[in-house]
């Protein structure tokens, strides 16, 4: 069976999230996506472990589970969490996510007595735990072997394992002696696998991919995913492929394209200012209007550390498929403001009802089908999406990157002060 699975996503009681976050959407999200699999998020949180101890029924022998009230609902749940932990290594600062899986409720508590030392899981669905990598590692893996640890969003600027601010150059000076416990990486919405593969010190770790969501809008669950092919959908199953790295089972990762991602290149928000790797580095990463240090995005760090030319694949890779939200290609190409808008709704609700889910939509439907139900540039535009031929201006500095279909979806100035657009030195001048 085709096994989709988003695993690291958030509850309602995680900062910046949408209030409405509950079991019950997030299974009526997942399904109408296309996963079949997806992780609770937080389950370090004592009052959002309470509310899946009451609404989620365990399955007898899968380690997984289902809502309690839709046993017959095709959406399971795998019991997940995503902790930071803040530590000093050599004399620096170092700010680390990590993402946590467990094969029931009832470790999930164990890991929670063990975690609740070193910091209030209370205050955030996202704890900041006081101790370093390594140690997580250790009071994770002891409560049971079964447990799963891997860096989050592996290159985000900020607390991430390979991250500008407080990142490590390589996973062994992150987990130390507990580095033989990671077998995976999150890949982050600003990095893609091609990216990962051109640093040979990461061949050994499959690469995961997912949405890290802050809501259960369809834009937002299910926009980074794995693919698996299993005969038993189970958490030991999926546990084991990863780990492995078994392409019979774990097929490949559903990526957005990484320019879309709110890292991809360096940049400042404030000053307007995005750049290229290659043009940030001329300006010393510093930002022509305000001379301050820019974020250093995360197609720049990666060419920092990388030992491998652009376009190198390892043998043993893990495919991947890029796609974007089907909200996303609606909005874009009928030039509206937001996915919320309610003609955006009618075109993707029609599109869903036809062929099941967003994914069957993005991945298996034909043009000719896709015609037969919505406009014709509207199923242009999933195709060419699918085929990888579309553009995206990439993200920088906390802003998405922006979506261009056709040629008139791309404006000649999509930033107001885009260094690489102008001369650089006409452009420093009027700066100084």
């Amino acid at each position: 069976m085709r096994v989709i699975a988003d695993l690291h996503i958030h509850s309602r009681y995680s900062r910046a999230t949408s209030q409405k976050i509950c079991v019950k959407e997030i299974a009526r999200f997942a399904r109408i996506k296309g996963l079949n699999l997806v992780g609770t998020g937080d389950f370090t949180h004592p009052r959002w472990l309470e509310e899946l101890q009451e609404t989620l029924a365990q399955e007898s022998d899968t380690g997984l589970y289902r809502t309690a009230k839709k046993p017959e609902s095709s959406v399971r749940f795998m019991i997940t969490t995503e902790v930071s932990t803040i530590f000093t290594f050599e004399n620096e600062v170092k700010k680390i996510h990590h993402v946590v899986l467990t094969p029931s409720i009832e470790t999930a508590v164990q890991i929670n007595n063990r975690l609740e030392k070193y910091g209030d899981l209370a205050v955030d669905g996202r704890p900041t735990l006081n101790m370093d990598a390594p140690h997580l590692v250790e009071e994770v893996m002891e409560g049971a072997s079964e447990n799963m640890v891997f860096p989050a969003h592996a290159w985000t600027p900020w607390f991430s394992i390979f991250g500008a601010f407080s990142g490590f150059n390589n996973v062994e000076d992150c987990y130390q002696d507990m580095e033989k416990h990671i077998h995976a990486l999150e890949t982050g919405l600003s990095s893609d696998p091609p990216m990962n593969w051109r640093l040979s010190k990461l061949d050994k770790y499959a690469l995961v991919s997912n949405s890290d969501s802050h809501s259960a809008w369809p834009w937002r669950i299910g926009r980074e995913a794995n693919v698996f092919e299993l005969k038993r959908l189970s958490y030991g199953e999926i546990v084991d492929a990863i780990r492995s790295k078994d392409k019979e089972r774990f097929k490949f990762t559903i990526e957005t394209d990484p320019a879309y991602g709110k890292y991809h290149w360096t940049g400042h928000r404030n000053c307007n200012v995005a750049l290229s790797p290659q043009e940030a580095a001329k300006l010393g990463n510093i930002c022509p209007v305000c001379r301050r240090k820019l974020t250093r995005g995360v197609e720049q760090r990666v060419e920092e550390l990388a030992d491998r030319p652009a376009g190198f694949k390892p043998e043993n890779a893990i495919g991947f498929m890029r796609l974007l939200p089907l909200s996303e290609i609606i909005t874009t190409v009928l030039g509206t403001s937001s996915p919320y808008a309610q003609k955006v709704w009618s075109v993707y609700n029609k599109l869903v009802e036809r062929f099941g889910d967003e994914y069957a939509v993005l991945i298996d439907a034909t043009k000719d089908a896709l015609n037969k139900v919505v406009d014709e540039k509207i199923a242009e535009a999933i195709v060419r999406v699918r085929e990888g031929k579309v553009k995206v201006i990439p993200g920088y500095d906390g802003v998405y990157g922006r979506l261009a279909i056709f040629e008139e979806n791309v404006c000649e100035n999509p930033f107001p002060r885009r260094v690489q657009q102008l001369n650089l030195t006409d452009f420093t001048e009027k700066n100084q």
